[in-house]
C-alpha cells in the first residue's frame, strides 16, 4: 500500500444553505488522501496500475464544479465515492472539502469537512 495526497485542489462553486451562496458562489478547497493498493504500480513504474492524479483531479472537478449541494460534507462523499469507483485500487479515501467563506456570524478561517471512505 501507499498513499497519494493531493492538496489544495481549488474550486469555484456555488454551494451552500442560503440563496446567497447559489447566488454569488466561493472558491471551495478539496484535500484528497487516497490509500492505493500498489499491485505492480511502484515494482514496474507502471502508469496503468496506478492512480492517474490528473484524471483524479478532474473527477474532483467535476462533483465540486456540479451539481449544487447544501452540505460540503454531501460533497466529499460524493468525491470519495466517484474516485473509489473510479479507480479500484484506492482502498481508502480521505476527502476533505473547505469552505472558506462560510456564512457564520463570526470571523473564522474556513470550516472543512473530512470524510472517510469507504465508511
Amino acid at each position: 500500500m501507499y498513499v497519494i495526497r493531493m492538496k489544495n485542489c481549488a474550486f469555484f462553486a456555488r454551494h451552500g444553505v442560503l440563496d446567497e451562496e447559489e447566488t454569488l458562489g466561493q472558491r471551495f478547497y478539496v484535500d484528497a488522501e487516497l490509500t492505493v493498493d500498489a499491485g505492480k504500480a511502484l515494482v514496474e513504474d507502471a502508469l496503468e496500475e496506478t492512480v492517474n492524479y490528473g484524471v483524479a483531479f478532474t473527477v474532483i472537478e467535476e462533483i465540486i464544479t456540479g451539481k449544487r449541494r447544501f452540505l460540503i460534507e454531501a460533497l466529499a462523499l460524493e468525491v470519495g465515492k466517484a474516485l473509489t469507483g473510479r479507480f479500484p485500487q484506492i482502498k481508502r479515501a480521505e476527502i476533505t472539502v473547505r469552505k472558506p467563506n462560510a456564512p457564520v456570524p463570526g470571523v473564522l478561517d474556513h470550516v472543512e469537512v473530512t470524510v472517510v471512505w469507504p465508511q
